[in-house]
């Protein structure tokens, strides 16, 4: 390795927050947290340019143990905050996190949005199908049957499928990763942070307290095959639709234009019809 190369490269040290991990013991959380670290340090994203926007429940404390600026918002909220700071700033690295709950009950109506203004921000949900942070009720991916404080004698909805959704609101990239494959999700986590646009990555993350389905993700879990088209959108909702395993790997991938990109386009345009300075919007009111 070259002198250089050795001086720029980061540790994921660099990254972890005086702030320890209040987390269960052996909650899928801390080997998402290990991946992102080392996803951080491979891309060597600076700190001080690093935001990360949460909401509220066991994964949206993540942020506190991050050396970065941290936004911890209210329930369900990470996504339009998160559109605000990239939006206000677009050379910082956005990422918004948060659980299952957080994404897709309460905050649920901003998903769609998200995807379809193209924000280039990374939004990371752990998901463990179950309210963790209130001490398990079910939650909107809860399978069907599952016991909890609130279905006692089994679940009786459909459980939400956040991958054909992430595809159905045209996400442009999309991946599902697992907390037990430490190097996968890293390497997921790396391509969502240098895709240009708003990116997804769908993290299966078990809770060892109130749904503890290590030994279920285990047996269902399996590679997307190498030749899979990443630009083929019904390839990817094949994938999305099998329901008696758990592909893992990037499913989609789509380059456009994104929000930030748009909006400068629309500036420059107002800009050449002389009518959005300030001094010709002072003028017009006064």
């Amino acid at each position: 390795m070259a002198e250089a190369e050795m001086v720029t490269r980061r540790s994921p040290l660099e990254y972890k927050s005086d702030l320890k991990p209040v987390w269960c013991a052996g909650c899928g959380a801390y080997g998402a947290l290990a991946s992102l670290y080392r996803a951080l340090a491979n891309i060597e994203v600076r700190p001080e340019n690093l935001v990360i926007v949460s909401g509220i429940g066991c994964t949206s404390r993540l942020p506190g143990f991050v050396k970065a600026y941290g936004f911890h918002t209210v329930h369900g909220r990470s996504l339009p905050i998160a559109t605000g700071v990239k939006v206000a700033n677009p050379a910082l690295t956005v990422l918004a996190v948060g659980g299952d709950g957080d994404g897709l009950a309460i905050g649920g109506g901003h998903f769609p949005h998200a995807a379809r203004r193209n924000v280039d921000i990374t939004y990371v949900m752990l998901d463990n199908s179950v309210y963790g942070q209130t001490k398990g009720q079910s939650s909107p991916t809860s399978l069907p049957d599952a016991e909890t404080k609130t279905t006692p004698y089994g679940a009786v909805e459909s459980a939400l499928n956040p991958m054909a959704m992430a595809l159905a609101y045209d996400v442009s990239f999309i991946a599902q990763g697992y907390v037990g494959n430490a190097q996968q999700l890293t390497d997921i986590i790396q391509q969502a942070m240098r895709h240009k646009g708003f990116s997804f990555v769908h993290a299966l993350s078990p809770c060892v307290t109130f749904n503890d389905s290590y030994q279920y993700l285990q047996s269902r879990v399996f590679d997307i095959p190498q030749d899979h088209d990443v630009h083929d959108k019904i390839k990817a909702f094949q994938l999305a639709l099998i329901t008696d395993r758990l592909p893992l790997g990037v499913f989609y991938v789509d380059n456009r234009p994104t929000f930030e990109e748009e909006l400068e386009a629309v500036r420059q345009k107002a800009l050449s019809r002389g009518k959005a300075s300030i001094d010709s919007l002072l003028d017009h009111f006064a």
